[in-house]
């Protein structure tokens, strides 16, 4: 292993990292033609983890709430192949968390791997569901956020 392979293993997150997690498994149609899941399933991954936390531990309702969040950035940095069969353990936290927007930071595990197969991000801007104009993050929602907010102190 070259020294830069080294230095980019040891400055990659753990699953320590993320506070929440969310075992996803993945299908036999995820898989591509070379034998791994396609790189398009990982912002699948992505996006069920920050769409589920927001349902089962913000308590939002993605389908009815006030506002509604926006995707307008997203990124993924590949380090290693997911497969079928296997279970996804979809680890999430909060980057940075402002005034109507938050950055999700989301790492994907394989069930017996230390370091993450992707790490990458998702900016959501939230928007009042009528006009899609920026709107503050409610109240109940930001209070959620931080306590995924990476940056907070513990």
């Amino acid at each position: 292993m070259s020294a830069r392979a080294d230095r980019t293993a040891a400055s990659l997150p753990r699953r320590g990292d993320y506070p929440y997690a969310l075992p996803i498994q993945t299908r036999w149609m995820d898989n591509d033609a070379h034998g791994h899941v396609n790189n398009v399933e990982y912002y699948s991954f992505f996006d069920t983890v920050v769409t589920a936390w927001l349902i089962q531990e913000a308590g939002l309702d993605v389908r009815a709430a006030d506002v509604l969040g926006l995707c307008v950035d997203s990124r993924c940095t590949f380090h290693a192949s997911l497969t079928f069969p296997e279970t996804v353990e979809a680890r999430l936290r909060v980057g940075r968390l402002g005034r109507t927007s938050v950055r999700y930071e989301i790492a994907l595990f394989s069930a017996d791997g230390d370091e993450p197969a992707a790490t990458g991000a998702f900016v959501h801007v939230y928007v009042d569901r009528v006009g899609r104009r920026p709107t503050p993050i409610p109240p109940d929602l930001r209070r959620a956020l931080e306590a995924l907010d990476a940056a907070r102190p513990t």
